[in-house]
């Protein structure tokens, strides 16, 4: 409050953002007080950190440093490990003293760009790409859309896989990492292809849908009776042949692919 002070002089404006730190947490439907810190999550505490923050900045602008801060994700460019220690020692030793911030120390690291992940990115072999940890996540999220047992009509869920594949790609789209984007557009199709299997359920239901997508006689009903797993099937021949890439676009699936391509300025 003290570094809020020197900016703002408007005593009611400071009684409300103190009254805003103390107002308590809300956890397991019980008000918690907060006797310490702000609270996480919310609008207010981003913009306190960046003021309580601001003197890190500029006295790493007064030490010469190259570095990248958001929020309170910090990242210190220098020449050498023996240089990232000496500056790591000096950092924690500053905020602790002058800012009374700890610094975790299971989260910070002296290590080659290669090894740093900041905001979700990292850089390998000189290129910008999401971190294994990203992409883990996104995988995740895409199973849990994709899930065979999640009881809802196909459009709701393109409407959804939609909204978070182009809003992950918007913020990790300017990845230069393209090699994986067709097998994750496979993969993706793939498990569609499945959630459309499980959804038509009768072996009459299945062989309809496959003859109707055009599909042959034959292979449609040898798709439709057989009893291996929807997995399996979402990358047999009649699903393949009946649930085009064009079929699926047509329906409403995003491609991953076109919104890479899209955030490269290729579409």
């Amino acid at each position: 409050m003290a570094r809020v002070a020197r900016r703002i002089s408007d005593k009611r404006l400071l009684a409300l953002i103190g009254r805003y730190l103390r107002a308590g947490v809300l956890i397991h439907d019980e008000i918690q007080p907060s006797e310490l810190g702000t609270p996480q999550g919310g609008p207010l505490s981003p913009l306190l950190a960046n003021i309580l923050l601001d003197d890190l900045d500029r006295e790493l602008e007064g030490r010469g440093h190259r570095f990248v801060r958001y929020a309170d994700d910090l990242m210190v460019l220098v020449k050498s490990e023996r240089a990232g220690q000496r500056v790591k020692a000096n950092l924690t030793t500053y905020l602790g003293r002058q800012l009374k911030l700890p610094v975790n120390e299971k989260k910070s690291q002296v290590a080659k760009i290669d090894q740093c992940e900041f905001l979700g990115f990292t850089f390998r072999r000189g290129k910008l790409r999401w971190s294994d940890a990203a992409f883990a996540d996104f995988k995740h999220r895409i199973r849990e859309l994709t899930g065979r047992s999640w009881g809802v009509s196909m459009h709701h869920r393109f409407d959804k896989l939609g909204q978070y594949l182009r809003g992950w790609m918007g913020y990790f789209g300017i990845s230069e990492y393209y090699r994986p984007i067709p097998e994750l557009d496979e993969w993706l199709r793939r498990r569609v292809r499945m959630c459309y299997w499980k959804q038509w359920r009768l072996t009459r239901t299945k062989i309809g849908h496959l003859l109707a997508l055009g599909v042959g006689k034959r292979t449609a009903i040898l798709t439709g009776v057989s009893s291996k797993s929807y997995w399996h099937l979402s990358r047999s021949k009649a699903t393949q042949v009946g649930m085009t890439k064009d079929w699926l676009k047509a329906q409403g699936l995003v491609s991953i692919r076109d919104l890479w391509m899209k955030a490269h300025g290729y579409a």
